[in-house]
C-alpha cells in the first residue's frame, strides 16, 4: 500500500505567513504540521510516499529530503498549479501503478493517527473508504449523505446546502478502481477535478464506497484559528521536560518543555508550553498554550495562546496572545508621540475637549 500525501496549494487564509513559507511546514508544537502526517503514514506501516508539490516545492523537499528520517521514501510529483485532489491522482498514476493507497492533505491533522484506519480498509478493501466527521459550518467542506443504514449516498463539495453537517476529513483510502473515477470526471465550476466527483462516480457506478465517521480530533489547519487550536490539543498531550536553564529568579509551572540550549530569565512560564533550542526568555510571562520556536528573544513582554517561529523577537511590548507570528519578525514599541489635538474648525464652531 501506498501513499499520496498533498503538498502544494498557496495557503491564502494563511497569509502572510504563507508568502514565504510552505502552509504544510508552519509548525504545531514546534513541529511541521506535515512531519505529524507523515509520521502517522509510517506508524500505519506505509513506507512508499508520493508527494504532490506546488509553487513550494523547493522548501517541502528541502524539510522532507528523502523520507528516510520518517521511515520513507518519497518520491515527488510536480503539479504546475492546483487543479484539484483529484487531479493529483491523475498525474500519480504512474508511481501509484496497481497499489491501494491512502490520500493524505498535507495540512491535515489528526490526533491518534491513521493506524486504525488503514487496517480497518485492508481487512476489508472497499474500492473507496472516507472519513467523516460533524462540523459546525459544512458549507466550507465536501459533504457527505447518508442514508438509514450509515452508507454513503451522495456528497457534495462546498454546497450552498449542505444535506448533512458530516465532513470529508482529508484522509482517503482507495484501490485502482479510483483511477477510472478520476479519468471520467469534468471540472467542476472551480475549474478543478474534485476527488468528491470521482467518488460520486463510484458510488452511481454501484462500487463499494464506505465511511468511518470519527468522533477524535480532526483539524484542517487552513486559518490562524485552527493553527492554534491544533497547537493547544498538541501541547495538552506534552509531558514536562526541562533540558535548558531556569535561573534562580524563574518558575516553570506545569508541562513546560524547554530545549536544550534555552534559557529562563528572571521569568514564570505557565504550560503547556514548549520553547525551542537557544531561545531567551528573560524578564516575561509565558502562558498557556504557547510554542516558541529555536533562537527566539521573548523580553520584558507576555505571551499567551500563541505560536512564535524561529529567529523573532519580542522586546518590551506588553501583552500579546492569540497570536500567530512568523520567523525574523521583529515585535517593538510604538515611539511615543507628543498627545495633541489638530483641529480644522469652521466659523461659529463650538469644540468641547475633555483634557
Amino acid at each position: 500500500m501506498k501513499a499520496l500525501v498533498l503538498s502544494g496549494g498557496a495557503g491564502t487564509r494563511l497569509r502572510p505567513i504563507t508568502h514565504t513559507s510552505a502552509k504544510q511546514l508552519v509548525p504545531v508544537a514546534n513541529k511541521a504540521v506535515l512531519f505529524y502526517g507523515l509520521e502517522s503514514l509510517a506508524e500505519a506501516g506505509i513506507t512508499e510516499v508520493g508527494m504532490i508539490v506546488g509553487d513550494t516545492a523547493a522548501e517541502i523537499e528541502e524539510a522532507v529530503g528523502d523520507g528516510s528520517r520518517f521511515g520513507l521514501k518519497v518520491t515527488y510529483i510536480p503539479q504546475e498549479r492546483p487543479l484539484g485532489l483529484a487531479h493529483a491522482v491523475l498525474i500519480a498514476r504512474e508511481f501509484l501503478g496497481d497499489d491501494d493507497f491512502v490520500m493524505y492533505l498535507g495540512d491535515n491533522f489528526i490526533v491518534g493517527g491513521i493506524t486504525g484506519l488503514v487496517e480497518e480498509f485492508r481487512a476489508h478493501r472497499p474500492d473507496a473508504q472516507i472519513l467523516l466527521t460533524r462540523v459546525a459550518d459544512p458549507r466550507s467542506f465536501g459533504v457527505a449523505e447518508l442514508d438509514a443504514s450509515g452508507q454513503v449516498i451522495g456528497l457534495e463539495e462546498k454546497p450552498r446546502h449542505p444535506k448533512s453537517d458530516l465532513a470529508l476529513v482529508g484522509v482517503y483510502l482507495f484501490t485502482p478502481v479510483v483511477h477510472e473515477a478520476v479519468r471520467a470526471i469534468e471540472p467542476s465550476w472551480r475549474g478543478e477535478l474534485e476527488i468528491t466527483h470521482a467518488i460520486q462516480h463510484l458510488i452511481d457506478a454501484r462500487a463499494d464506497v464506505r465511511c468511518t465517521v470519527i468522533e477524535g480530533y480532526w483539524k484542517d489547519t487552513g486559518n490562524v484559528g485552527d493553527m492554534l487550536e491544533v497547537n493547544r490539543a498538541v501541547l495538552e498531550g506534552m509531558e514536562r521536560r526541562i533540558d535548558g536553564e531556569v535561573d534562580s529568579a524563574s518558575e516553570c509551572i506545569g508541562r513546560v518543555v524547554l530545549e536544550p540550549g534555552a534559557r529562563i530569565e528572571r521569568s514564570r512560564v505557565v504550560g503547556p508550553v514548549v520553547i525551542g533550542a537557544g531561545t531567551v526568555v528573560s524578564d516575561s510571562y509565558v502562558g498557556p498554550f504557547t510554542s516558541i520556536a529555536e533562537n527566539c528573544r521573548i523580553t520584558d513582554s507576555e505571551l499567551e495562546f500563541s505560536i512564535v517561529l524561529r529567529d523573532s523577537s519580542i522586546l518590551g511590548v506588553g501583552r500579546i496572545e492569540a497570536s500567530l507570528i512568523g520567523r525574523h519578525v521583529e515585535v517593538t514599541p510604538a515611539p511615543s508621540v507628543p498627545s495633541a489635538h489638530r483641529l480644522v474648525l469652521g466659523d461659529h464652531s463650538k469644540v468641547q475637549i475633555h483634557s
